[in-house]
């Protein structure tokens, strides 16, 4: 097994970061600084910032309201970062990433496969926000938002876009381009005030209190992962990693 692998199933970070930390000569196997990758098995000694790491944990999901201020990041040595707020009792990793201006759903395991299922853009699963702007919302900017934006050297995939009130409007994206709904509203010549992620697939924020989190339940996790398996065959041929920023 590639190390990146070991340590995003061994609830460590995912196997981006993993590769981030194996650079940074942060993680050893029987005593030897690893390289990118690295092959491990069951009976290697695998340490990572001073800690041996063994891949028994059961595998589970988080859901975390998060605030705006915390960083998504398994990286200790970011300020404000998501895993030190947390103080969780178990190794788990955030999936994806949430703007730290932004606040809501988050998910956060330490199943490694399924939060690269997750993740992968080319699948097209939903992601649904509710965003308030700066100004009165047009009829032109729900169906320029709707239909795609020209942003980062591409046009975003369409959307469904329904406006709430006059200054807000709910948005399901199948994508995740770095700041995407931000970029979209700039483009647009709006300005988003407020962003808050409230559904990841069939896992809904509900009534989670801000700052708080819970369990994924058993109905929650079965459903989650048999979308993420009917979907692993269907998209296009693109290998991008979506990070959920926004």
């Amino acid at each position: 097994m590639r190390l990146n692998k070991f340590l995003s199933e061994a609830g460590v970070c995912s196997r981006r970061e993993a590769d981030r930390q194996i650079e940074a000569g942060k993680v050893s196997v029987n005593g030897v600084t690893a390289t990118l990758g690295t092959q491990v098995s069951e009976s290697d000694e695998v340490i990572y910032d001073g800690k041996v790491i063994q891949n028994k944990s059961e595998k589970v999901v988080i859901i975390f309201n998060k605030p705006v201020g915390i960083e998504c990041t398994s990286n200790l040595d970011v300020k404000d970062n998501i895993i030190r707020y947390l103080n969780l009792p178990i190794r788990v990793f955030p999936v994806g990433r949430l703007d730290k201006n932004s606040e809501g759903l988050i998910l956060l395991t330490n199943d490694g496969d399924l939060s690269n299922g997750i993740l992968k853009a080319r699948y097209f699963h939903e992601k649904e926000y509710i965003v308030t702007v700066n100004k009165t919302i047009s009829k032109a900017f729900i169906n320029r938002m709707g239909s795609g934006v020209e942003i980062l050297e591409t046009v975003t995939r369409p959307c469904e876009v329904e406006k709430m009130d006059d200054r807000t409007f709910r948005i399901i994206l199948t994508q995740g381009l770095n700041r995407q709904i931000r970029r979209m509203c700039e483009a647009l010549d709006y300005e988003v005030v407020k962003l808050k992620r409230i559904r990841v697939l069939n896992i809904v924020l509900g009534d989670l209190r801000l700052g708080k989190w819970r369990y994924a339940s058993e109905q929650e996790l079965d459903g989650l992962r048999q979308l993420v398996s009917a979907n692993s065959d269907v998209g296009f041929a693109s290998q991008e990693e979506d990070s959920f920023c926004r």
